[in-house]
Order: C-alpha cells, then sequence, then structure tokens
C-alpha cells in the first residue's frame, strides 16, 4: 500500500483541501500552481505536511475534549 493512501478514503478531499489551505497560509501557493508539488523543494513540501500534523493534532484534541471517555468504546 502507498504510503500516500489516507486511512479513511473518504477523507481524501478533506486532506486535499488542508493541503491548500496551509500552502496558503505559507503563501506557497503561487509556487505550486505554477511549479507542481513534484518540483517543490523538500524543505517546503515539509512546512506543509508539518502544519498538517498540527492542524489535525488540534482538530483531534478538540474532539476528544467534545467527545470525553466515549471516543475510546
Amino acid at each position: 500500500m502507498s504510503r500516500n493512501t489516507p486511512e479513511v478514503p473518504e477523507s481524501e478531499r478533506q486532506l486535499d483541501e488542508l493541503k491548500w489551505e496551509v500552502a496558503e497560509e505559507l503563501q506557497l501557493d503561487d509556487d505550486i500552481q505554477e511549479k507542481g508539488f513534484a518540483n517543490m523543494t523538500t524543505r517546503e513540501v515539509g512546512q506543509i505536511g508539518g502544519n498538517m500534523v498540527k492542524k489535525m493534532i488540534t482538530f483531534a484534541e478538540k474532539e476528544m475534549a467534545e467527545q470525553g471517555s466515549d471516543i475510546i468504546d
């Protein structure tokens, strides 16, 4: 299985939207449109991925706080 395949296939569209949202926040969206993701530097792609992870962790923490002990069941 590819490392780039989401664990939940239904989330692929949301993950792509998040990637573009983060790229825009980092002001990399214009570069991506010009060069494409394949031609971005490792640093640029790492910045996008790192910020995506931060946002996903924040989202998960909020969900866990709202769900309480129900999330474990």
